[in-house]
């Protein structure tokens, strides 16, 4: 254990966080290769032709056909991508005492990711078929500016309308910690529009912070674990 840490963390702590490393790594190692794999499979395998051939010959029009495509290929990898999500979250992250996610919490965020991907997505993705298949020939300016617009809309409406989707946000009641972090900011220049604490304990056990939002909706988060660790909250 290197000393400049021995007084707060021990060596059992120490081999712990190498093994959870190694651990990811492993796992990590094995997603790439399968991945790797299933790209191979997808192009020159023809998974795409064959996904792209079926909903043709369906005969629905240009645009539907295009998002039953991209919607079909998207699904397909969600499924198959499950396995690695659910052996990450409930054996590795289990294994280590950091996981504190029910099955019916995954069961919930899976449902609420995907209806939120379908709400966004499905309008973005008609909009760009759209102009893919009816603008003029610079349809690829006008694609990315409505996917930059889009990323600025996300950054804008993720702190108060998506976040609180999966978790609760309550305002920092620590005072002499809020003051601190409000020097901080004005030190920086960085203008919040709250300090807030996250219920992060409900899924992990692991500490973490993030500041996020565009202009006047951007926030400082504490997981309430990091806060909990500190006696700060």
């Amino acid at each position: 254990m290197p000393d400049a840490f021995s007084q707060q963390i021990t060596l059992e702590q120490h081999q712990k966080a190498a093994d959870y490393n190694s651990a990811k790594l492993a796992i990590n190692k094995v997603e790439l290769l399968y991945g790797g794999i299933l790209l191979l499979v997808w192009t020159l395998g023809g998974g795409l032709e064959w996904v792209d051939h079926f909903m043709r010959s369906l005969e629905y029009s240009e645009i539907v056909t295009g998002l039953a495509v991209i919607f079909s290929v998207m699904f397909i990898s969600a499924i198959i991508d499950l396995p690695f999500n659910l052996f990450r979250t409930f054996k590795i992250e289990q294994r280590f005492g950091f996981n504190r996610m029910t099955a019916l919490q995954f069961i919930k965020d899976t449902i609420i990711q995907t209806a939120l991907t379908i709400v966004l997505a499905v309008p973005l993705v008609t909009g760009i078929l759209w102009l893919m298949q009816d603008a003029s020939p610079l349809w690829w300016v006008y694609v990315w500016a409505v996917l930059l617009g889009f990323g600025l809309l996300i950054s804008w409406i993720f702190p108060t309308f998506i976040a609180p989707l999966f978790n609760k946000f309550m305002p920092l009641e620590n005072k002499e910690l809020k003051e601190r972090i409000t020097t901080l900011m004005d030190r920086c220049g960085f203008a919040s529009n709250g300090i807030f604490v996250m219920d992060g304990s409900k899924r992990s056990s692991h500490g973490n912070a993030y500041f996020t939002g565009l202009g006047k909706n951007k926030r400082i988060v504490f997981f309430d674990t990091i806060m909990c660790a500190r006696g700060s909250y």
